[in-house]
């Protein structure tokens, strides 16, 4: 029996969760999870249907990338899995969708805009769209340097991976993380939900504001703040 089985498990019901809540298209998306204290993690299989998808499929791989455990080839995104889980040391979880209106902004090389509470509640700022990546590092090492890609848009603009758990790539689509893979699941959820919300925002009116700093500072306070005293 694998000494691995609680991650393999923990990651496959993380990425059954994905498929559940329509996120994924056929096979185009992927969830990973961390363990710190082997320095490890697991993740789905490289294209391997949702309805066959077993947990002792799950593929466990260091922060290099090097496969520990697993006969199937892991997702062809595991490069940048690994590159963040080796740079952002407070993550536990990856999410990787393809999902509609989330990719559909990344597509637009557009970040989301902060118009309403829905997003308040969970961050701050605007959702980040890192530009497309340059034609010397996509005929390189094209996965690993989609890490490079997150880390320089937050550097370049000053954000906390901690406070943004979410970031769309430039034509390309977006990747969302947090303590565990569950978490990095309901942020790619909340993402598709904040990027239909404004996208229909921007329909029904291309001139709608961004929500006023008051509004932003008391929903997300009241979640995250030192008083919250949203939930039980």
């Amino acid at each position: 029996m694998s000494i691995y089985k609680e991650l393999k498990r923990e990651c496959y019901e993380a990425n059954m969760q994905l498929d559940a809540l329509k996120l994924v298209v056929y096979t185009f998306g992927n969830v990973s999870a961390v363990d710190r204290d082997k320095g490890i993690f697991a993740i789905k299989p490289s294209g391997v249907p949702y309805e066959l998808l077993k947990p002792e499929d799950i593929v466990i791989l260091d922060y290099d990338a090097n496969i520990i455990e697993g006969n199937l080839r892991p997702s062809s995104d595991t490069k940048t899995h690994a590159y963040l889980y080796k740079n952002w040391e407070n993550i536990g979880g990856i999410s990787h969708t393809h999902a509609i209106y989330s990719v559909a902004w990344a597509q637009a090389q557009m970040d989301i805009p902060i118009f309403g509470t829905t997003h308040a509640d969970h961050l701050t700022a605007d959702i980040p769209c890192a530009p497309p990546m340059r034609d010397d590092l996509i005929e390189g090492n094209y996965e690993y340097n989609t890490g490079i890609q997150i880390l320089d848009c937050f550097k370049e603009r000053k954000l906390s991976y901690e406070e943004v758990e979410m970031v769309l790539i430039g034509n390309h689509g977006p990747f969302t993380w947090g303590k565990n893979a569950e978490k990095a699941v309901y942020n790619s959820k909340v993402l598709e939900t904040i990027a239909e919300m404004a996208y229909l925002t921007r329909q029904i009116n291309p001139a709608a504001l961004r929500l006023k700093d008051s509004l932003i500072k008391k929903h997300y306070e009241r979640k995250h703040g030192k008083n919250a005293y949203y939930g039980q």
